[in-house]
């Protein structure tokens, strides 16, 4: 069963009966297992008696991806394209814009399917595919657990203010999703693509595209990638998670940003695997999810609804004021961009984080927080600070370009959160220090546990 909260008409053009498929425009959710869009396209396509057809378009100028990115992608689509081909469901793809690619695709289609995408170029394909359509466009939410609309019709104030109105309906959508036969396969439909899923490898040495940034030897990509990652949680380290999780030298962490970033699993199947995982006391499952889907889906409310959700001007005016009134106060050190992105400070513990960050993607969640606490201590501005964070973000990390990154990166700087005691540089904002590691955790041991990596050593279990 798809809710009918998750599916919205996004023109008001009809569906043509005589066209030729029904196409699903695949940019979100990059997965056929759980994926509602994919579901409700075969289901609108079995009641028109057509096949469905996947439509991808690769976007060599897609903000602010690089090799790191367009690697793990489409090692994830080579899975997707023979999990669906298993189903009788081409997926082809074209080089060249994802509206246009789809908006040419779409002038055979009887109606068209996308997925959603929260960020301002997502929803502006989508209004642009739904306004140059002859046919009817219809959008299905698969990548949350409860549509946003559903939540609330405002920018919440922080976590506090979202959790009861997600919570409310949370178990109305934590469903298994019914699979539906398709009548008529498209494999054999005669439409032209240019790229050949299979071998990714080739696909991406033809992208003229950042190749600075290599590949990370950590995180297998796709959807079985995932839920392996995803059993391997279930089975290690759920028991005592509420307790452990923000240990970066012990981490007790699922790892699955990366996938739920580029769609390869959906998070309405991990809340499912969660609620039913014989591991984990009741307090670790509701601790895991609690970052799965009310943090989570903050981050959604937050870019949804503030228009400027990637500027240093979408801050709380607590925050800004506060900022302003230290902007010129004395820095005890100070880092050029290229400093930080070379992890060359004084701090051990920062240089590590931004290490892991460098040769893996990915960084422990407690050890984001400090890294970019030191960013606004290091930089002689807090915009400054704020352009850079964003931008090492960005660049390196698989999971960003994401609404949770840049929450995350506001969240630096005041966002969802409340005034603390007043200090130089930070003013009311939240201050992490390295002795508050010490006290913690085994500090010494994560950066020990960094030094280690190896650019090319994969599957690295940390």
């Amino acid at each position: 069963m798809i809710e009918s909260e998750r599916v919205r008409c996004l023109n008001e053009a009809p569906v043509d009966e005589d066209g030729r498929y029904v196409l699903y425009w695949m940019q979100q959710s990059q997965r056929e297992a759980h994926n509602p869009a994919l579901e409700h396209a075969i289901r609108r396509g079995n009641e028109l008696g057509k096949p469905v057809l996947c439509g991808f378009g690769l976007y060599a100028d897609y903000p602010d991806a690089n090799l790191r990115h367009f690697a793990f992608m489409l090692d994830g689509l080579a899975e997707t394209a023979a999990a669906l081909a298993d189903r009788g469901i081409k997926l082809l793809g074209r080089y060249g814009s994802p509206p246009q690619v789809i908006a040419e695709l779409a002038r055979d289609a009887a109606l068209v399917v996308c997925d959603r995408g929260y960020l301002r170029h997502q929803r502006n394909w989508r209004d642009e595919v739904a306004g140059s359509c002859d046919v009817s466009v219809e959008q299905v939410e698969g990548d949350v657990v409860v549509p946003i609309e559903v939540v609330s019709d405002k920018q919440e104030y922080a976590a506090r203010t979202i959790r009861s109105k997600i919570n409310r309906h949370r178990d109305d959508f934590i469903r298994t999703l019914k699979r539906e036969r398709p009548g008529k396969s498209s494999l054999l439909l005669r439409v032209s693509g240019d790229i050949d899923f299979r071998r990714p490898a080739n696909v991406l040495e033809k992208l003229d595209i950042d190749r600075s940034v290599g590949k990370s030897a950590r995180f297998e990509a796709g959807t079985k990638a995932a839920q392996r990652a995803l059993r391997r949680f279930l089975s290690h380290d759920l028991d005592g998670y509420a307790d452990a999780r923000n240990d970066p030298a012990k981490p007790q962490a699922s790892r699955l940003s990366p996938y739920l970033h580029f769609g390869q699993i959906s998070p309405v199947e991990i809340a499912l695997k969660v609620g039913r995982a014989e591991s984990g006391s009741a307090d670790d499952k509701d601790a895991f999810l609690e970052e799965l889907i009310v943090r989570r889906e903050l981050a959604m409310n937050f870019v949804y609804f503030c228009d400027d959700y990637d500027k240093y001007g979408c801050l709380p005016d607590w925050a800004l004021r506060t900022l302003k009134e230290h902007r010129d106060d004395p820095r005890s050190d100070t880092y050029t961009r290229q400093q930080l992105e070379n992890a060359d400070t004084h701090d051990a513990y920062w240089n590590a984080a931004m290490q892991e960050m460098l040769k893996t993607g990915y960084m422990h969640n407690y050890m984001r927080m400090y890294w970019g606490k030191k960013v606004i201590e290091w930089t002689n501005t807090p915009e400054y600070a704020y352009s850079t964070l964003l931008y090492l973000n960005n660049k390196y990390f698989l999971d960003g370009r994401d609404p949770n990154s840049y929450t995350g990166v506001a969240w630096i700087f005041g966002l969802h959160d409340r005034a603390w005691a007043e200090r130089d540089v930070f003013g009311k904002i939240r201050y992490m220090n390295a002795s508050g590691l010490e006290s913690k955790f085994d500090i010494k041991a994560y950066v020990e546990w960094v030094e280690s990596l190896q650019e090319r050593n994969s599957r690295i279990g940390h």
